[in-house]
């Protein structure tokens, strides 16, 4: 029986005999707070004074409880029960949010997030929400932005012939590179306000994952960049196959059967748009599709709901963050954290947000205090870059006060707030698709979140026991999946219930049934995987170990790529660290590689690599290959590539990059020659 069963049970026993419970609450309380050694003086003293407390002594029963509940239960408090107050406190704001949305939604039609718009922008017309930071920088107000949305839905009236093809839940797609943020910001609010769900592509995809990405969302309009034509011309007869209307989001043309939005958004006026046009949505109703990274195939849209779009704008508040904020981020808008928690975020709350058309570490701190920035938004890389700067004078001269994000690692942060002040980190976990969200709100350095008994029965999960190869739970001899102990690393589950849907992605249903797992505890539950390896302590505390795909197995142990990648970055001479798994012929698993960028102005030496390896890694752990790289390829949200460097392995004759192999003989990193390559291809060679 848990510590928390056995109290409740403890302090309901008096109430069974017909006795009050505060006794034993507060000889608990008294031993929890002073220690064994106050006590029991105070214990002593109060048996010596009892003639003269007799009046006051409760009646026996109660003592017997109170006696009953000191053997039982252990000396020292829990170790979450420190964190009871923060735990209360986030779950009255949890609770309060959900009210509002719930209360928004009911509404019919629901009060989504355009509607928030439209009130700000008769109510504020002059605030700005927006500054862009770009090619021709500059303030967008409420009315503005307003004036564009309502300018592009009687453009693309004109230009379609009608609005019949935008409304009723067809959906529409913007392919844009970031110069075209503001235009394409007010193409999406103009959509929007129809009630028309948007697939913002990756602009750097190109051949058949653009048209996938394209086809997949079932759009039968696509606005693209002229910047992008040659991506559109690759795919643009299978496109006109499947009778998507294309245009560009300029004055003119060069492409036959491509159109140009841009004269007709000039002289569209700016007449509202009529509420009733969107009457139809319904809280379930898509308002959005974001891309997942497709790091395991191509990607998919994942549909992200009118409820769920206004929660996640809802998390700005949820941080403390006010309409007197400045929010700055350099994040793309085809993802969750650039461009719902960024954009729309602070256009819901009436904040500003200032919008960097990509990252640069010199200019980041420049930018913040032009601007009075207050709060700051990040993935773990950003701040790690930002470490990695020359130290100035002026690192702590700027207003920021917060930071939010998620992926930060827990030397990083240390690093981050040693050099740049005292800024709050506030910690969060999430994917697009998934139905749940972790938030550190306590600030603990490292971890992802924070959770307590009492959030997990609103928000239900389990870490379950994981078969590495397999990439699936392990199961005991009922079929159900096994959970871990405290501290121990496990796949992450979450329940899906009516309050805590899993929408899944757009198409095929077969593509959102993947990420379900069934019977877990139960016969009949149903859990969504999110493929993510956590590990939660005594205290509530999470904390990311790996993605599951980034774990490999070697010599019958699992491998952890970001507890290696953490040993190696500690070597004075290695700037950046990516490790993944890589296959050997003839061997079972997968050994280590890292591919690794040098500090300017130094060498690989591979000695002292060797010893580093060797001291603090076990021997199955140790990345048997480095490749030297000049830059890390990495995605447009920071995530290092692993995928194409697990498929291009070790092979010296598709590799260009110098490459080293272990030599346990020579005690030291040698490089790796075709000669050697044959011997480990053929097992002469010791692995």
């Amino acid at each position: 029986m848990s510590i928390w069963l056995r109290l409740t049970f403890l302090l309901l026993l008096p109430q069974a005999l017909g006795q009050p419970s505060w006794p034993a609450a507060a000889a608990l309380a008294l031993r929890w707070l002073l220690g064994d050694w106050i006590f029991c003086v105070l214990l002593g003293l109060a048996m010596l004074a009892q003639p003269w407390l007799y009046i006051w002594v409760p009646h026996w029963l109660s003592l017997a409880a109170a006696a009953l509940t000191l053997a039982l239960l252990p000396p020292q408090p829990p170790p979450g029960l420190r964190w009871l107050p923060a735990d209360m406190a986030y779950i009255l704001k949890i609770l309060h949010l959900g009210l509002v949305v719930r209360s928004r939604m009911r509404r019919h039609p629901p009060d989504t997030f355009v509607d928030t718009f439209e009130r700000r922008a008769r109510a504020q017309p002059g605030h700005t929400p927006l500054v862009w930071k770009g090619p021709g920088g500059r303030s967008v107000t409420f009315r503005e932005l307003d004036e564009r949305a309502c300018q592009a839905v009687w453009a693309l009236k004109a230009e379609l012939g009608g609005l019949t093809d935008l409304l009723g839940g067809e959906s529409a797609a913007l392919l844009v590179l970031e110069s075209q943020t503001i235009p394409a910001l007010g193409l999406w609010l103009g959509l929007a306000k129809l009630g028309c769900p948007v697939a913002w592509i990756n602009p750097h995809g190109r051949g058949a994952p653009l048209l996938h990405s394209v086809l997949s969302s079932g759009a039968r309009l696509l606005v693209v960049d002229p910047e992008l034509r040659e991506n559109l011309e690759e795919v643009l007869p299978k496109l006109q196959a499947e009778n998507i209307r294309c245009f560009y989001l300029s004055q003119s043309s060069p492409t036959p059967g491509v159109g140009a939005l841009g004269a007709a958004l000039d002289v569209a006026p700016t007449d509202p748009v009529p509420t009733d046009l969107r009457a139809w949505i319904t809280p379930q109703s898509p308002a959005l599709f974001i891309y997942t990274s497709g790091t395991t195939g191509l990607p998919k849209p994942a549909i992200v709901t009118h409820a769920r779009l206004l929660q996640m704008c809802k998390m700005l508040s949820l941080a403390g963050i006010t309409a007197d904020d400045v929010v700055y981020t350099v994040l793309p808008l085809y993802h969750v954290m650039g461009f719902i928690l960024g954009v729309l975020g602070c256009l819901e709350l009436g904040a500003t947000c200032v919008l960097a058309p990509k990252f640069s570490a010199s200019r980041f701190w420049d930018d913040c205090c032009q601007h009075s920035v207050t709060v700051i938004l990040y993935v773990g890389e950003v701040l790690r870059y930002l470490c990695n700067t020359p130290q100035r004078p002026e690192d702590r001269t700027h207003t920021v006060r917060l930071a939010m994000g998620n992926g930060l690692r827990a030397d990083v942060w240390k690093s981050f707030q040693q050099r740049f002040g005292p800024i709050r980190i506030l910690e969060s976990y999430g994917s697009t698709e998934g139905n749940i969200g972790f938030v550190n709100y306590p600030g603990r350095c490292g971890a992802l979140g924070k959770m307590s008994c009492l959030l997990r029965m609103l928000s239900p999960f389990e870490l379950v026991q994981f078969d590495t190869e397999a990439e699936e739970p392990v199961r005991d001899n009922r079929g159900f999946c096994v959970p871990v102990r405290p501290g121990e690393a496990g796949l992450l589950l979450t329940q899906v219930s009516g309050h805590q849907p899993f929408v899944g992605y757009r198409g095929a249903r077969e593509l959102s049934e993947r990420k379900l797992v069934r019977d877990v505890r139960r016969r009949g539950d149903v859990y969504f995987n999110t493929g993510d390896v956590l590990a939660m302590d005594e205290e509530g505390f999470l904390y990311f170990r790996d993605r599951l795909g980034d774990t490999f197995r070697w010599k019958g142990e699992n491998v952890s790529t970001r507890e290696v990648e953490s040993v190696l970055s500690l070597v004075d001479f290695l700037q950046e660290v990516n490790v993944y798994g890589v296959s050997v012929p003839g061997c079972e698993g997968k050994v280590g590689m890292a591919a690794v960028r040098l500090v300017p102005g130094q060498t690989f030496d591979g000695e002292r690599m060797y010893q580093h390896v060797h001291t603090w890694l076990p021997a199955y752990a140790a990345p048997h290959f480095i490749r030297i790289q000049d830059t890390l390829a990495i995605t447009s949200t920071f995530k290092l590539v692993k995928t194409r460097l697990a498929r291009e392995g070790f092979n010296v004759g598709i590799i260009a990059d110098p490459l080293f192999v272990l030599d346990n003989q020579a005690k030291a990193f040698r490089p790796l020659t075709p000669d050697m390559y044959q011997a480990v291809c053929n097992g002469t060679w010791r692995l």
